[in-house]
């Protein structure tokens, strides 16, 4: 039987939510069945429980606000942004209400409110609707932001429906137990990707780290089996820790380079732990992301290790998206798109190759 994808583990997610706790609302443009939202991520829910799905107009600050209030009556609303690039239409209600109401009520509130919104490019959808914004939130105190991956957990737990740290258990997490207020990030290439545990990577061993300060929100670290000292830490998550897995092997297998994947759950607040067990058995950090490598998840995460390792962190770059720069050159012609960052140079000697 072929594994579920992540689409489907989200699905399931909400619906065993739905059914384990009323309190539990969704609201969204176009969530109503038979449509189920664009991504399809609610199908079913508004048929299995009629009146919890609700569907509003477009108006991204209209249906956070209205979630806000649901969650400050005690329910647990979740709010469905269809296109990730315009949350920053509801900015105003996210960073100055929701991430604040806890704080400026004395710690008398709580906001257990889930916003889920799709994020990323290469689907199509142009330059409105394939953008990566999730980092002009990284900094907002009172604001978890949540990204799940293709990985999970090889067993669930006792008292949990879902592998640990897979994307189905971070959205029930959350949404049933969370006390503040969450953004979950869902790459949209991830939707059809099986969610997948050690045993669908035999090439790799799996090391889970459960979250510092009680959150379920885990650390991934992986690392090819029998192979010799890693020399390079990559850290990325959703889809771009999908393709780092990817690299990972071909750097083993086609340049005898050895590397340890570092992939989180939670972008903020951030576990630098994992991170830093890794880069001091390694002395070098690569950060990868979908987004513009400018003030981003990568520049931060480079920052905090820097400070916290000093020497012995010996290299450190960033592998984040192309920038263009539309200015005429000194020659009077327009400069190319800036590619790609090339971020890491291979050198000293050769590796043994894997036994």
């Amino acid at each position: 039987m072929p594994a579920p994808t992540v689409l489907e583990q989200l699905n399931l997610s909400l619906h065993h939510l739905f059914a384990q706790d009323e309190r539990v609302y969704l609201l969204g443009e176009d969530l109503l069945d038979p449509y189920g939202g664009a991504f399809k991520v609610a199908r079913g829910l508004s048929s299995a429980f009629p009146g919890r799905v609700l569907t509003t107009p477009i108006s991204e600050a209209g249906m956070v606000g209205v979630a806000a209030g649901m969650a400050l009556r005690g329910l647990r609303p979740i709010v469905e942004i269809m296109f990730g690039d315009f949350i920053t239409l509801a900015a105003d209600q996210i960073i100055n209400h929701i991430a604040k109401f806890r704080w400026m009520y004395n710690d008398q509130v709580r906001l257990p409110l889930t916003i889920r919104t799709p994020m990323g490019g290469r689907r199509g959808y142009g330059p409105t609707h394939s953008q990566t914004l999730e980092k002009l939130f990284l900094g907002v105190p009172g604001l978890q932001v949540l990204a799940p991956s293709t990985l999970q957990a090889a067993q669930a737990s006792n008292d949990q429906p879902f592998p640990y740290g897979g994307a189905a258990d971070l959205l029930y997490r959350q949404v049933l137990t969370g006390e503040d207020p969450a953004l979950f990030i869902e790459n949209k290439l991830l939707y059809l990707l099986p969610v997948q545990d050690a045993g669908a990577f035999p090439e790799f061993a799996l090391q889970t780290h459960p979250s510092a300060g009680g959150f379920s929100c885990p650390t991934f670290t992986l690392s090819i089996q029998g192979a010799p000292s890693a020399s390079l830490t990559l850290a990325a998550y959703g889809y771009m820790a999908e393709l780092a897995r990817q690299a990972a092997l071909r750097l083993a297998y086609e340049h005898e380079i050895f590397v340890e994947l570092v992939v989180p759950t939670r972008l903020a607040p951030f576990d630098l732990a994992p991170v830093l067990a890794s880069v001091r058995r390694t002395g070098r950090l690569l950060t990868i992301e979908e987004g513009t490598p400018a003030l981003g998840w990568g520049s931060e995460v480079l920052a905090q290790a820097s400070e916290a390792l000093g020497a012995r962190l010996h290299t450190a770059r960033r592998l984040a998206a192309a920038l263009y720069q539309g200015a005429r050159n000194t020659r009077g012609g327009r400069r190319p798109p800036l590619r790609r960052r090339q971020t890491f140079e291979r050198g000293g000697p050769r590796q043994a190759r894997l036994r």
